[in-house]
């Protein structure tokens, strides 16, 4: 029987067929081969016990792709939350998420939630990230506004949210469900910083082929998996403008003839998105000496 794995806790595997649940564990095979399952795979189970829905999975099917923290597989989108206010944007964070997304090769969604709390700065983001090609959208989501856009590109997809805490993933999920999936946590207002009250993965079914996660610990993942003399590739609207390059290896930085710096001087790139990727750079290349 095949189906999808939606949820794991202490390595019990709920497994979702077209009509029914099974709670399974892992066989031993998987296990000599190192092969260790992941909510979003697609397995094939053996039934155990059909009256109590009881299985093992015995096989695991070939992944689109796979994320080490949280370990998920087969994502169509990853859906960035953002909030306007309480806790502030974090665009550098947003911005290695983005390179860390395109670099897994899977489709980046932006959303901008608590726009009751908007002000000049969330109009900027949004102008420059739809700038760039990005998805971006509007949410208000104690007050559900915006809530039917975000279930349009949910439809036939695995999606899973990511975002620091308190920016209203939780809030977004009950408002997409229309009932409580998620305990949701209060903005701590002595340091304006949200409360982490999400603990395990599970993938959610919206309707059919549609599911959706909240996943903790996404917002704090490891980018290093990125080589730094690769992040330009990742910055997706410097492609057209790397060839302009003089030097093979332009580092965009201290070079006299960039095309990066020069496209920037023409204000075809965001002079902030700019500098968030030195940043990065910067940062990936101490990393990498390290090693």
């Amino acid at each position: 029987m095949q189906g999808i794995i939606i949820s794991n806790i202490s390595n019990i595997y709920e497994v979702k067929n077209n009509r029914y649940v099974y709670k399974c564990t892992a066989k031993g095979k998987l296990k000599k081969e190192d092969i260790v399952p992941a909510v979003g795979d697609n397995v094939i189970i053996d039934v155990l016990d059909e009256h109590n829905y009881i299985g093992v999975i015995k096989e695991i099917k070939p992944r689109i792709n796979y994320l080490k923290r949280p370990k998920m597989s087969n994502l169509s989108q990853i859906i960035i939350v953002i909030s306007c206010k309480n806790p502030k944007p974090n665009l550098l964070l947003l911005d290695k998420q983005l390179a860390f997304i395109e670099f897994l090769k899977i489709r980046p969604v932006i959303i901008l939630n608590k726009v009751d709390l908007l002000n000049d700065e969330i109009d900027k983001i949004y102008e420059i990230y739809t700038k760039i090609g990005y998805t971006v959208i509007k949410t208000e989501a104690k007050n559900k506004k915006g809530i039917d856009d975000v279930k349009k590109i949910l439809e036939n997809n695995i999606s899973v949210f990511s975002g620091n805490s308190g920016v209203g993933k939780s809030t977004l999920i009950n408002a997409i469900f229309q009932n409580l999936i998620a305990k949701e946590g209060d903005i701590s207002q002595k340091n304006k910083k949200g409360k982490n009250t999400t603990t395990a993965i599970k993938l959610y079914e919206l309707d059919k082929n549609s599911y959706i996660a909240d996943a903790p610990g996404f917002s704090t993942f490891d980018i290093n998996e990125i080589p730094y003399n690769e992040l330009e590739k990742y910055f997706i609207e410097f492609n057209e403008y790397i060839k302009q390059c003089e030097f093979v290896g332009c580092t965009h930085h201290k070079e006299q003839v960039c095309g990066i710096k020069e496209a920037l001087k023409k204000g075809k790139i965001s002079i902030e998105r700019y500098e968030r990727f030195i940043k990065i750079y910067d940062e990936l290349k101490e990393e990498e000496s390290k090693w």
